[in-house]
């Protein structure tokens, strides 16, 4: 396996591999031209998909792009930032605050092979109609269901359902929502 197939396969892979290194460069360039030009196409052209009505902010980040999926009604305040080593998916009329970062990588614990680039990447999944306060952190691996807000600062750890309002260090459930 390739260190791309090895990446997406939820497996460990060497980060310093020059396909992977010359991917993030392709997407830090059409970022880079998005803020510059804000041209729809360019978007486009960065995420793996997107609805139509998809704005983001300028600060945006990404490792590669092609691994983020947003649906409808998208929006990104500025500074947002999504490590998409793994597959990002974000559902429709979602909404980010400054600061929101989706981290799929992480690496191992072990010193040696951190040190020396070794990483793997779990996937984030965002459902619909979420909202995601300043400067939240979404961790490795973690679900979000459906209407569900996460407080400012919170650093989401662990799966959330739907309809609820978490938030804290880690997030925890404040309350449900009710219709």
């Amino acid at each position: 396996m390739t260190e791309r197939e090895k990446m997406l396969a939820g497996e460990l892979y060497f980060a310093g591999d020059p396909e992977l290194v010359a991917l993030r460069q392709n997407a830090k360039n059409l970022f880079r031209k998005f803020e510059r030009e804000t041209d729809p196409a360019i978007l486009r052209e960065l995420l793996g998909s997107c609805g139509e009505e998809v704005t983001i902010e300028d600060g945006f980040r990404c490792d590669y792009g092609f691994n983020i999926h947003v649906g409808e009604r998208f929006f990104a305040n500025y500074n947002s930032v999504i490590l998409d080593c793994a597959e990002v998916r974000i559902g429709d009329d979602c909404f980010f605050a400054p600061g929101v970062s989706l981290y799929t990588a992480t690496h191992p614990v072990e010193t040696r092979p951190r040190i020396d680039q070794w990483e793997y990447a779990k996937p984030i999944t965002i459902g619909d109609k979420c909202w995601l306060g300043g400067n939240a952190i979404v961790l490795p691996g973690v679900t979000i269901g459906d209407e569900v807000v996460v407080g400012a600062g919170a650093v989401v750890t662990k799966d959330v359902p739907n309809k609820v309002v978490v938030a804290g260090n880690p997030a925890r459930i404040l309350r449900t929502i009710e219709d």
